[in-house]
């Protein structure tokens, strides 16, 4: 790192003292950064304004707004920095970390100002990209602070970028608050860092226009003091006014405590269960010993938002019910707060806004829960890189549940606990993959939303839904098992879809019995025991198991191959009709193949140097 030299050279002065130097050569080095203008040519996005726009840092120094081009597969990005010292970077990571990250990068040497597309290596330590593909368009001092414009594709095809997809992008940064001799000299490690998780490809879903006739509601936590802890799960009990009758929700926006848009992370409300007459009132964390059993039936999710995502609007002819008789008046709010900085003594009260109306729409949209059942006999052995679980909702339930003309599933919210790492829902009609209802490749627990699909994808009565989840234990000593609690598992896909139908829940577990058929074969081919003995819980048999290559692998094959528990249930929880135990496996005889990045056309390529701008605009 480059310290300042007593060269004098600034205006001619003479020579100050070392503290007098220091201060003028800070001045000095924010001056440059705040006039990198005359020289780059360019122009904003065609669909400017920008109409994303997430905070990256808890503080809101820095700002990111963007804009998605489809036609052109470009994504134009507006990164605003309030307070700089002697630059920044930004870019993306496969989850979040420094290391291994496509970057670019902003800086000075003291006496010119650089940028460049960049990647970090294993170490952190930055490296100029041979391929140039983030273009610098503006560069511009506001009101505000300094202000970038910049583009890059979805795809470049170059090995050190990032390939952006429809899935969860982990948005990684850093402050630099010195200069340095060159790009080679920037190593994250000594950086303040900080990511952020976003969905950059927002699908371009025309907006329905709102209902003469609606109406609000907005469900918000009141005055909630943020705990000084990095991640808060805040859980708040709201109820509907009494004689509450049927309304269907049409639309929802989160309403966000001014000041606190850095520190709400996502927000969920759900409805709770009807067969209970009453829940009792409750704010406070989510996992304080203090919050009652009953409010863990407060399940059925009604709207979900996460940083970045703009109001989500139901297509015109179907809403969410909500309401009236066989409905619950009382909703759970769920606020998760994200504090890295462990900011205290900020006061919160966001929530979400539910837009309604008493005019009730052609469909009820209803929420299918796809993937596998809440149950310790699906399990991820410890020091996995990569595990996968699926979960089956198959022909023989939607031939039964389904109505003839079928179901349109427009949104999806993706679901697991810590250990998940990716999700995918596909369908398949007459053994073979269609299409897929929604994938996120980089998916994180830490960020959830109901997602708009792109297509709306069309279910009929046979069709087989497979939901797989991908998990990652590298961290964990014992085997992590399927369950409600956090440091368990889920996979569930929570499918939006008209006209709503009996069938809420349609997933699936390996059978039980030859589960126990594992824990014998295992037994009996290691010479440690494995408990085996009448009466013990599945945890406990998991427990007890040597993680070898031998019990992975087998484990691995039963899931695979074993036949399942089919729960084909109505929402009053009972199965439909029909013999559910010891179901085959689907027989899928052709998969979907992953999408092959589209590579941009062959172009000149760009000088493999960094972007260097003089303090008044000429370029070296």
């Amino acid at each position: 790192m480059q310290t300042p030299g007593l060269r004098c050279r600034w205006a001619g002065l003479p020579c100050p003292s070392v503290r007098e130097a220091a201060s003028m050569y800070g001045t000095a080095v924010a001056v440059f950064l705040v006039i990198l203008v005359a020289a780059l040519q360019g122009s904003a996005p065609p669909e400017s304004p920008f109409p994303y726009r997430v905070p990256l840092d808890p503080e809101g120094t820095l700002e990111l707004s963007w804009n998605v081009s489809y036609s052109q597969e470009t994504v134009h990005f507006q990164l605003l920095a309030r307070r700089l010292g002697a630059g920044l970077l930004f870019g993306m990571s496969d989850r979040g970390q420094l290391e291994n990250a496509d970057l670019v990068v902003l800086w000075t040497d003291g006496d010119s100002a650089y940028f460049a597309d960049a990647w970090s290596d294993q170490k952190g330590q930055v490296h100029l990209d041979a391929q140039q593909d983030y273009q610098l368009l503006q560069a511009q001092r506001t009101p505000e602070g300094l202000s970038l414009l910049f583009k890059r594709p979805f795809a470049t095809c170059d090995p050190k970028d990032y390939l952006i997809e429809d899935d969860t992008v982990h948005l990684v940064y850093g402050i630099l608050a010195e200069p340095f001799r060159s790009l080679e000299a920037i190593n994250t490690s000594g950086l303040r860092t900080g990511l952020q998780r976003v969905q950059l490809l927002k699908p371009e879903v025309p907006t329905p226009a709102l209902p003469w006739d609606a109406r609000t509601l907005e469900v918000r936590a009141p005055d909630v003091q943020i705990p000084g802890s990095e991640t808060t799960y805040w859980c708040y009990i709201a109820e509907l006014p009494q004689n509450f009758s049927r309304h269907h929700i049409v639309m929802y926006e989160p309403v966000i405590t001014a000041g606190n848009e850095a520190l709400v992370h996502h927000m969920e409300v759900f409805q709770c269960a009807a067969e209970f007459d009453s829940f009792p009132h409750f704010n406070g964390p989510c996992d304080s010993k203090m919050k009652p059993d009953r409010l863990n039936y407060c399940r059925h999710v009604l709207a979900a938002w996460a940083l970045g995502a703009k109001p989500f609007y139901y297509p015109e002819e179907a809403g969410v019910p909500f309401g009236g008789p066989g409905s619950s008046r009382f909703l759970r709010l769920e606020v998760h707060y994200h504090n890295p900085r462990q900011i205290k003594g900020r006061r919160d009260s966001s929530g979400i806004r539910l837009h309604y109306t008493a005019t009730l729409r052609r469909y009820d949209a209803g929420i299918m829960e796809l993937g596998l059942v809440y149950t310790p006999v699906m399990a991820v052995p410890p020091r996995e890189r990569a595990f996968v679980l699926t979960g089956y909702c198959t022909d023989k339930c939607t031939r039964q549940a389904l109505p003839p003309s079928g179901i349109h599933i427009f949104a999806s919210q993706l679901h697991t606990h810590l250990a998940g790492i990716k999700v995918v829902t596909v369908l398949a009609r007459d053994g073979r993959e269609r299409e897929v209802v929604n994938r996120d490749n980089h998916y994180s627990p830490h960020f959830q939303e109901i997602r708009m699909l792109k297509k709306v994808v069309s279910v009929q009565p046979g069709d087989v839904l497979i939901t797989s989840c991908t998990y990652n234990t590298q961290d964990r000593e014992q085997a992590t098992v399927g369950g409600l609690g956090t440091q368990d598992e889920m996979c569930v896909n929570y499918a939006h879809y008209y006209p709503r139908t009996e069938l809420e829940l349609c997933k699936s577990a390996v059978d039980a019995g030859f589960l126990q058929e594992y824990f014998h074969v295992v037994n009996r081919f290691n010479s440690e025991d494995v408990c085996t003995c009448r009466g013990a819980s599945v945890p406990e048999q998991f427990a007890s198991v040597p993680w070898n290559a031998f019990s992975r692998g087998v484990l691995a094959a039963l899931y695979g191959s074993a036949p399942i528990s089919m729960h084909c249930n109505k929402s009053s929880a009972l199965r439909f009709q029909g013999e559910w135990d010891l179901q085959p496996l689907p027989k899928i005889i052709s998969t979907l193949e992953e999408p092959t990045p589209q590579c941009p056309a062959i172009r000149c390529p760009s000088p493999a140097s960094p972007t260097v701008v003089s303090i008044a605009g000429g370029r070296h």
